[in-house]
């Protein structure tokens, strides 16, 4: 399979008043066409930047692309101007936002939302891109789909509203769909449903998923391959089944050890000591290293690179010294 998104050193950066946060720095990752390639880490590890960095949705002065490229099916977006930017957004390339309810505008009905990019994108007038919209609630698994139609989305439970939100971003068939935490504060149930709702999609239509997480059960169920970050950068990355079985990266085994285990009971959950570094205080060092058990004083001082290690994964971490740096 083709690499359908390629990212290659991207550097996306905070000014503030304090300083600079480096949210992304130096990432790079690749999504081949067909394939789930899920981000994982805690909260503050870029993955949604990343995110809003691939759909142009940095906004400055404060944040900015520093560095890098991201190629799309063989061009630049980082080289494209507004106007080319949208062409792709919401079209070739959709998203999944965290928050529906924030991401969905209040003062219009769901059937305005749905319609607008089917007659910005897929030049439908009104008439056809009505039946193509109610067509498209219903696909997602929502009945009375002509009064949802002209629903408000405080009108909505919050699991329809992230149907309303897949319908929105599979209605101009996507050759890449970026799901931004798509299951959060919905209940079991739904996240399967919404889950099983992604899978067809991209059965389908061969989709490419991005799929920004911090549920190791969903990443299992989802992925194709796996791409682990923390503090801004990518510290290990193979395929799902290498990486749940075989995790090479103290980080990883960490979250992997903190996931609860049906049938073995624990009198306390593990959590990985320390916390997240202030992002304006990282230092030429391991960003992992004061809550590692493995800590060396070369990782206080220098920063590791990602490197090939067994069975394809690549691993930034000293304890890998002796591997092949991938170039």
């Amino acid at each position: 399979m083709r690499d359908l998104l390629e990212i290659e050193h991207l550097r996306t950066y905070f000014k503030t008043e304090d300083g600079v946060v480096k949210a992304v720095d130096d990432v790079g990752l690749h999504v081949r066409q067909g394939e789930t390639v899920c981000i994982v880490g805690e909260s503050g590890s870029g993955k949604s930047i990343t995110a809003m960095s691939i759909m142009g949705l940095i906004e400055g002065p404060a944040g900015k692309v520093n560095s890098g490229h991201i190629w799309f099916d063989g061009q630049d977006l980082l080289s494209f101007n507004k106007n080319e930017l949208r062409a792709v957004r919401g079209n070739e390339i959709a998203m999944i936002f965290q928050e529906p309810m924030s991401s969905l505008n209040p003062v219009l009905t769901i059937g305005q939302q749905l319609i607008e990019p089917l007659i910005e994108h897929q030049k439908m007038n009104k008439k056809l891109a009505k039946k193509r919209a109610i067509e498209l609630i219903g696909e997602v698994g929502i009945s009375r789909a002509e009064q949802i139609f002209t629903s408000y989305s405080h009108e909505l439970s919050g699991g329809m509203l992230q149907r309303i939100m897949i319908a929105i971003a599979i209605s101009c068939r996507p050759k890449l769909l970026i799901a931004d935490e798509p299951t959060t504060a919905l209940d079991v149930t739904i996240q399967a449903q919404i889950l099983d709702l992604l899978r067809k999609f991209k059965a389908d239509s061969q989709m490419s998923i991005l799929l920004i997480t911090h549920d190791l059960g969903v990443v299992a169920e989802m992925a194709d391959y796996v791409v682990v970050m923390y503090a801004g950068k990518v510290v290990e990355e193979g395929e799902v089944v290498e990486l749940f079985q075989n995790p090479q990266h103290p980080y990883t085994r960490g979250l992997l050890k903190s996931k609860p285990v049906i049938n073995q009971r624990q009198d306390e959950l593990y959590s990985i000591p320390g916390q997240v570094p202030n992002p304006l205080e990282l230092k030429e060092s391991c960003y992992f290293h004061d809550r590692c058990e493995h800590c060396m004083a070369i990782c206080r001082t220098q920063e590791p690179v990602l490197k090939n290690v067994a069975n394809g994964q690549k691993v930034a971490c000293w304890l890998y010294e002796e591997a092949v740096i991938h170039v």
